[in-house]
């Protein structure tokens, strides 16, 4: 019986060993098609390397277009709690 169990170990040791060794590297090519999306969605790659100014917005509209859009991510003022019962002239039904 002992040694039964020493040979039974001993060729699930080989078994494992030998699936690590044929298993194919699954982590090789992995985040590629993260990357790849990320880079489908630049427009313009090399839009760092332009120094030129961009035309068309003034500086008054672009200041207060920046500010309405950061007034954008605030909370609203919360509004009271009113709860109004009976009112109106229905007869309820």
């Amino acid at each position: 019986m002992k040694i039964v169990t020493k040979l039974t170990g001993a060729l699930m040791i080989l078994a494992i060993t030998g699936c690590a060794a044929t298993s194919p590297n699954w982590d090789a090519r992995f985040g590629e098609a993260a990357r790849i999306v990320a880079a489908q969605q630049v427009i313009a790659p090399d839009a760092s390397r332009n120094a030129d100014p961009v035309i068309g917005v003034d500086g008054k509209a672009a200041q207060a277009a920046m500010g309405e859009y950061a007034k954008s991510f605030t909370q609203p003022e919360p509004q009271p709690n009113v709860l109004t019962i009976g009112v109106g002239g229905g007869s309820g039904r």
